[in-house]
């Protein structure tokens, strides 16, 4: 049983685009990492691409963060990794496993590890994609291999069994990692945290729970009939 945050051995990657939120988990001890996308960027307001990385690099040095290529064309989604590795040391370049074809980013991926570029292969589901990055790029470069395990749990499919195959299938090479993505709640840091998963990312709203951890549930359970009640007083609920 895990009782707090401290006892956690997975490292906690923040995910989102708010500028604001990012900083707020910037101070946190427990942060180590950060991750993005196009969507949840769009979804922030962000119109500057390149101004927003640079701006957020500018303040945060020490720990890695992934910015995502947005191309569908695989030669200038190589081109688009290269300048975005290009921002900072502490920079992960996010390509995902196909474009919208379902054409196969491994060439890319292959080449890009040879020169070196940090790389997080996002979107992917199951073992099979898992194993044809792992072998491809072998000790090349570090990369993190993101499985949305939550995308996965979505469709009725527990998605631990998948996620334990391929902490095996990476194992023999030290450079590479594991991300659980997409979590939907608290639970899902536990469960990574239990099988070994290297990294777990989540946004504000899951990770605005890491003080729960370990919380009595008694406590809790009182804690939620005073809510309850205190929300029919100041909403003059009368029968």
């Amino acid at each position: 049983m895990i009782n707090s945050v401290e006892e956690l051995k997975i490292k906690l990657f923040a995910d989102g685009a708010n500028k604001d939120d990012i900083l707020q988990m910037y101070k946190k001890p427990y942060i180590k990492g950060f991750t993005t996308n196009p969507t949840l960027m769009r979804k922030a307001g962000v119109t500057d691409y390149k101004g927003f990385a640079l701006d957020l690099l500018s303040i945060i040095q020490d720990l890695p963060i992934s910015f995502e290529v947005f191309s569908d064309d695989l030669n200038e989604m190589e081109s688009q990794a290269n300048l975005i590795s290009s921002w900072g040391e502490n920079v992960f370049v996010k390509i995902p496993i196909t474009n919208t074809e379902g054409i196969s980013t491994v060439p890319i991926i292959k080449s890009l590890s040879k020169e070196k570029v940090k790389l997080n292969i996002t979107a992917m589901m199951t073992v099979e994609q898992v194993k044809l990055v792992s072998e491809v790029v072998k000790n090349s470069s570090q990369i993190v291999l993101s499985v949305f395990a939550g995308r996965i749990a979505d469709t009725g499919y527990d998605p631990i069994p998948l996620m334990q195959q391929a902490l095996e299938l990476i194992n023999p090479y030290p450079k590479q990692e594991l991300l659980w993505a997409s979590p939907r709640e608290l639970l899902n840091i536990i469960q990574a945290d239990m099988i070994g998963c290297h990294i777990i990312t989540a946004t504000t709203d899951v990770l605005k729970k890491i003080d729960l951890i370990g919380k009595d549930l008694t406590e809790y359970s009182l804690d939620t009939v005073k809510m309850f009640r205190g929300d029919a007083i100041n909403a003059g609920f009368h029968l």
